[in-house]
């Protein structure tokens, strides 16, 4: 019998692969083959955050990652990670870093290039 974290690990191992596609919590219980309400449940049991928190947050930082690391323009970013429009990713972006897309894009090459 499978224990329930190592469930929510193999959930969290698909939703990895699977984080560049609009991810909706309907499409990762389907998968799991648990009803929505059951699997958000166990999901923050085990994780302590909502299922769809952890989602929005990991799509984040690899945005954040990107926005540094490369020169995709703001909008391919947003795509890239499911967001329906640059205006949407702006606004979950800058309610989650408390910086636009592109100040944060700015200031953390400014850093990055400063640094040894």
């Amino acid at each position: 019998m499978f224990r329930t974290e190592d469930i929510i690990d193999e959930i969290i191992q698909w939703i990895d692969l699977n984080i560049h596609k609009p991810l909706k919590i309907e499409d990762v219980a389907t998968r799991a083959g648990y009803s929505k309400w059951h699997l958000q449940r166990v999901f923050m049991q085990v994780k302590d955050v909502s299922l769809g928190k952890y989602i929005r947050d990991k799509k984040l930082r690899l945005a954040a990652r990107d926005l540094v690391e490369t020169n995709e323009s703001i909008i391919e970013i947003a795509f890239k990670y499911g967001f329906d429009s640059q205006q949407t990713f702006t606004r979950v972006f800058s309610n989650n870093y408390r910086l636009s897309p592109l100040k944060y894009r700015k200031i953390k090459r400014i850093k990055k290039s400063k640094t040894p």
